[in-house]
């Protein structure tokens, strides 16, 4: 089953924690075990796990990001956009999560985050549910 998530952002770079809206579909797709896919199909935006319990994380994880790839440097992708893509890179565009019991096997303090490099925006965010034989 496949089923799509809308994220809307509200600043141009953004952690949003999507944990919850994945296991939503997780329940209504009536999964008990297999995989989740999430795959985000933007050039500009990601997605990625990490510790979701403190958001000092995310902002942490933004931060560096930030400092690594600036927004301005001597890019030649003359869009005004050129750090999205290589940060969208960096982060990645899919997570893989295995389901067990009809819920994410995440650990203790993992999230799912929606990482947008580029915004505001509205995005669309791909959940694809595999059964397990």
């Amino acid at each position: 089953m496949k089923s799509v998530i809308k994220v809307k952002t509200e600043a141009r770079e953004e952690m949003v924690d999507v944990t919850a809206e994945i296991q939503r579909e997780v329940k209504k797709g009536g999964l008990q075990d297999g995989l989740c896919v999430a795959y985000v199909p933007h050039t500009t935006a990601g997605i990625t796990i990490n510790e979701h319990a403190d958001p000092a994380v995310a902002r942490d994880l933004s931060e560096t990001l930030a400092r690594l790839v600036p927004h301005s440097a001597a890019y030649r992708h003359t869009e005004g956009n050129a750090d999205a893509h290589v940060k969208a890179s960096w982060i990645g565009s899919s997570v893989t999560l295995l389901v067990e019991n009809g819920k994410l096997v995440l650990g203790t303090w993992q999230g799912v985050f929606f990482c947008e490099f580029d915004g505001p925006r509205s995005r669309s965010l791909y959940v694809q549910l595999i059964k397990s034989d």
